[in-house]
């Protein structure tokens, strides 16, 4: 957050002379004022899928034969699927809506608040600019197991993977046999207390899903996070907002490979009647106002052929419309304070 207090130097009057004068945006440093922008309001596209990738097993043709295991994958393939849909407002510059708070000469400004890329944030008063929440973190898959480690020399040295299956089969059902006297209570080895028959079980299972899994092939499943803008400028009831791949997971919109998914944006109409004492009050004010924006309510849904996957309610201020400040809050109150909502750029509150 970045804070300005615009002086006019040591002879500056007192702060019942002060009078702020705002004028349109022009590129470049001004040597008497800032640069501030009214936001337009963007959207953090948050999409959470899960991504499923299987392995044949290295045995897989003597699953049955040796360990009864049927309809055992044979090749490799990856599974995406959407698991969530966020969509989370925020503000960006509308440099459509770059206006430059000048002070004239003999009068003082009000102190300003902006954040790091100019939105304005409070008049008079300290706002600390906020930031999006961090996105979900992705979740890698476990490492997954290296079924060598637990071969014993026999196995490592058989001449053919026929007899290697067999060797393997073989162990895993002393294993399993190993398992069942150690939770019977029938081994010749049994453990002194129950954290350490816990560790040795933990350890045969480990054995013999490595070796089981020679025959059935594995399944690593991660959650992985996508995130991308997306800046509403009018409304719309069916655009492709992204595609997703059962293949690829989350590719282009303009990518054919997935199936689309699609958002809505529904700004809700801001009626605006006609009053010339009214418009002519705002032109007065234009050269010596405060510009904000008058955001309008919008419903946005993001949806595809299986339904809708999140909606959101939310002001935008690219919606609605641009109003003004009178200077006489600040020069007869220098104790008036306003805050805006970053996202939008509307009056949050006003205090005296």
């Amino acid at each position: 957050m970045k804070k300005f207090l615009l002086i006019a130097g040591l002879a500056a009057c007192s702060m019942a002379q002060a009078q702020t004068e705002v004028a349109p945006f022009q590129a470049g440093a001004t040597v008497d004022g800032i640069n501030y922008y009214l936001p337009q309001t963007a959207l953090r596209v948050t999409v959470v899928a899960e991504k499923k990738v299987v392995r044949p097993g290295r045995y897989n043709k003597y699953a049955f034969r040796y360990l009864r295991l049927q309809d055992v994958p044979t090749e490799s393939s990856t599974t995406w699927s959407i698991k969530q849909v966020t969509v989370e407002p925020y503000g960006v510059p509308d440099t459509q809506k770059a206006y430059n708070v000048k002070l004239k000469q003999k009068t003082s400004a009000p102190l300003l608040s902006l954040t790091h890329d100019g939105l304005i944030l409070a008049i008079n008063a300290d706002k600390q600019e906020t930031a999006l929440p961090a996105a979900p973190a992705r979740v890698p898959a476990p490492a997954p197991l290296n079924p060598d480690q637990y071969m014993n020399q026999e196995m490592l040295q058989a001449g053919s993977s026929a007899k290697i299956a067999e060797l393997c089969a073989q162990e895993i059902y002393d294993i399993r046999e190993s398992r069942n006297e150690l939770v019977r209570g029938e081994s010749d080895n049994m453990p002194k207390d129950g954290a350490q028959l816990q560790l040795m079980l933990q350890q045969l299972d480990t054995q013999n899903q490595a070796l089981t899994e020679l025959f059935s092939g594995s399944t690593h499943t991660s959650t992985e996070v996508m995130t991308f803008t997306y800046l509403p400028t009018k409304a719309t009831d069916r655009e492709v907002l992204f595609r997703f791949s059962q293949r690829e997971g989350v590719v282009d919109a303009d990518d054919l490979l997935g199936q689309p998914v699609y958002i809505r944006v529904s700004p809700a109409v801001i009626p605006v009647v006609p009053n010339a004492e009214t418009d002519k009050k705002k032109a007065k004010m234009t050269e010596k106002g405060i510009f904000y924006n008058m955001p309008a309510r919008t419903h946005v849904s993001v949806f595809d052929v299986n339904g809708e996957l999140t909606s959101l309610e939310a002001p935008m201020g690219q919606f609605g419309t641009v109003e003004i400040l009178s200077d006489v809050l600040f020069d007869k109150h220098m104790g008036t304070k306003v805050y805006f909502h970053q996202s939008t750029g509307g009056v949050e509150k006003v205090e005296q």
